[in-house]
């Protein structure tokens, strides 16, 4: 293969995986304005039926030790890791933990919802960000 012949391989190639990875980009950026509006719906839904939020706690890395985080919101699953605050936003309440959370307080930053919780994970048990939130308002304040 000549050298002007490589080069325009590379190029080929290059582009190639830029389009892909821009493509792939579009479609993420798609499922997460999806989900929003899901989550939207969610709590519009929640304080419509009057589902009280609650003071939501995170659990550490390890699984040994829960902290609060200063959010109010709804737990969406049963193991408590997953909610959304009163304004909306998703949850994924696991956190380093440590002294410094265990006396004010952990963080936690907002992540965009997956349409599909659980999806890639090891467990094999996935649903659909809809389904999840329906459960959860069918389940009423005792969820």
């Amino acid at each position: 293969m000549s050298e002007p012949d490589g080069r325009t391989w590379r190029d080929q190639q290059r582009q190639a995986v830029l389009a892909h990875a821009a493509a792939d980009a579009r479609r993420r950026e798609a499922e997460h304005a999806e989900a929003a509006k899901i989550v939207a719906w969610f709590v519009a839904e929640a304080n419509r039926r009057g589902l009280r939020p609650t003071r939501l706690v995170a659990r550490s890395y390890d699984g040994r030790g829960w902290y609060r985080t200063g959010l109010s919101g709804w737990y969406v699953d049963q193991a408590r890791s997953r909610a959304v605050d009163v304004d909306g936003r998703f949850h994924l309440l696991t956190v380093p933990g440590g002294l410094r959370a265990r006396l004010f307080g952990a963080q936690t930053e907002p992540s965009p919802a997956p349409l599909i919780v659980g999806e890639g994970g090891r467990d094999g048990e996935s649903i659909p960000l809809r389904t999840l939130l329906a459960r959860r308002l069918d389940a009423g304040s005792d969820g």
